[in-house]
């Protein structure tokens, strides 16, 4: 017997807002700052130049990022192909997006730089969306190809606040990836023990 375990969006809501809360806990007061785009300095770091250069531009990669994947969330939520149960899971996933690249964008202006503006067009495999499962699936590989870039991102950091930032943004790609894969009938379970 086949049993799919179904997560209605508002048992989303509340596991999402349960893990954040959690989340929150572990922050550091500097990355709480920096995640709410007040002043970087305040959070205790004295980075050199060229630290917090590298920093930028490692926020901006994150940025640039996220903002694809909004603009991936809104192909999916306009292509038409999505269930009335699904689009709001869709919609939710990519206002999440919008609050990691709101939060980047304060970040990078916060340490001097200039934050990475959206593209006029992303290359997206539209013609090959065909159903809601192209859809979920084209979006479960964006949001695994986020987790292995935030990881990759985490120990880069000068400021580890700024890792701990990281860190959380890739808990919550990690867990649109488990939704996402859930709903597309696999295994919400990460495949195995190391993501990379």
């Amino acid at each position: 017997m086949n049993t799919r375990l179904v997560i209605a969006p508002s048992q989303l809501l509340i596991a999402r807002r349960r893990a954040l809360s959690v989340t929150g806990a572990v922050l550091s007061a500097g990355a709480v700052a920096l995640l709410g785009g007040r002043d970087a300095m305040a959070a205790g770091n004295k980075a050199t130049p060229a630290q917090l250069e590298g920093d930028v531009r490692i926020l901006n990669s994150a940025l640039g990022a996220e903002l694809e994947a909004i603009a991936a969330y809104q192909v999916g939520a306009d292509s038409g192909l999505l269930s009335a149960g699904v689009l709001p899971v869709a919609v939710q996933f990519q206002g999440h997006h919008k609050e990691h690249a709101d939060a980047l964008a304060a970040t990078v202006k916060k340490l001097g730089g200039t934050p990475v503006a959206a593209k006029a067009k992303y290359n997206f495999p539209v013609e090959k969306l065909k159903n809601q499962n192209d859809v979920l699936r084209f979006a479960a590989g964006l949001e695994k190809g986020a987790i292995s870039a935030y990881l990759g991102a985490v120990p880069l950091f000068s400021d580890k606040a700024l890792s701990q930032v990281a860190a959380s943004i890739l808990g919550d790609e990690a867990m649109h990836w488990a939704v996402l894969r859930q709903v597309l009938g696999e295994s919400p379970a990460v495949p195995s023990a190391f993501m990379s």
